[in-house]
């Protein structure tokens, strides 16, 4: 038994007749027949009669068309509702990002919320790479991190760039290569390290850099938190990989582009397909956008 068959059943009914039935909602008396005898299975007692050459309801089949009425009726409340859900500019959006991506979108998100705007509900998650596309069953949308050449993420789900982010390297001001306009593989090699945990985005471009400079790299911290990570290496703790935009400055730190290696990532946002049907997530896409451009135009500036 469903909706289309539920139906065709009431409109036989009102109708008296296949053939007039058929008419009244666009189909072959053929098909309504078969619909017609589909319903007929998951119904212990007789829908329908001859009545001379009409086809008309019994009892059975007057008090199902009855009940037909309130599930028209039920379905277009479910319509409404869904429609008033989708279409309703303040609902919450939930939206998480990993750390620094968290420090430099959700400010921006805030400054452009509007009285009568989607409501934001942000959360931090710093998770490894592979780990992104399952907070798209939790949040709205998901701010995550892959290097350049990384594998794309799951066709499953819907992922846009906001940023391509280039990677350089932090060193205390006072550091000897501090003076340099630009950092190779072999400046940088033979320096202590503080490095994020395996498994996420960063470690790739660290394992280049070893491989460009033929020497296995002196790890002495890890630490995923590029704020953490400043004050370390500020305070002489080593060498690090930092995101040029989005990394909090530091006035004791400074970041020197790197030559040799491809170093560079993506900040993309992840969310469900269907996630975008709702107008509130849309506008929170939008304003996604232009946070990014005020973070790039930022860095023109400087």
């Amino acid at each position: 038994m469903n909706e289309r068959q539920l139906r065709i059943l009431r409109e036989l009914g009102e109708s008296g007749s296949v053939t007039a039935t058929a008419e009244a909602l666009l189909m072959t008396p053929s098909a309504v027949s078969q619909q017609l005898r589909l319903l007929q299975r998951s119904i212990r007692v007789p829908l329908t009669e001859r009545d001379g050459r009409r086809l008309v309801l019994t009892d059975a089949g007057q008090v199902l068309a009855g009940a037909a009425i309130e599930v028209e009726i039920a379905l277009a409340r479910a319509r409404h509702s869904m429609e008033e859900f989708v279409d309703q500019p303040d609902a919450r959006v939930a939206v998480a990002a990993f750390h620094s991506a968290a420090a430099a979108f959700f400010p921006l998100l805030l400054g452009q919320a509007a009285p009568k705007g989607p409501r934001l509900s942000l959360s931090d998650e710093d998770v490894a790479q592979e780990h992104f596309p399952r907070l798209t069953r939790d949040y709205d949308l998901v701010l995550a991190h892959r290097l350049d050449r990384a594998p794309l993420w799951p066709a499953t789900l819907t992922a846009r760039t906001l940023l391509r982010e280039p990677l350089d390297i932090a060193l205390p001001a006072d550091h000897p290569l501090a003076t340099e306009r630009q950092l190779t593989p072999r400046d940088v090699a033979d320096q202590p390290w503080i490095t994020v945990d395996d498994g996420f985005p960063l470690m790739a471009t660290v394992d280049a850099i070893a491989t460009a400079a033929n020497r296995r790299l002196d790890i002495v911290h890890r630490i995923n938190d590029f704020t953490v990570a400043a004050e370390v290496v500020a305070a002489g703790g080593g060498l690090a990989l930092m995101p040029r935009w989005t990394t909090r400055p530091h006035p004791a730190l400074v970041l020197k582009p790197l030559r040799g290696v491809h170093a560079r990532r993506h900040i993309d946002v992840l969310h469900r397909p269907e996630r975008a049907a709702r107008r509130a997530v849309r506008r929170v896409l939008t304003a996604l956008d232009r946070a990014a451009a005020a973070i790039r135009s930022r860095d023109a500036q400087a």
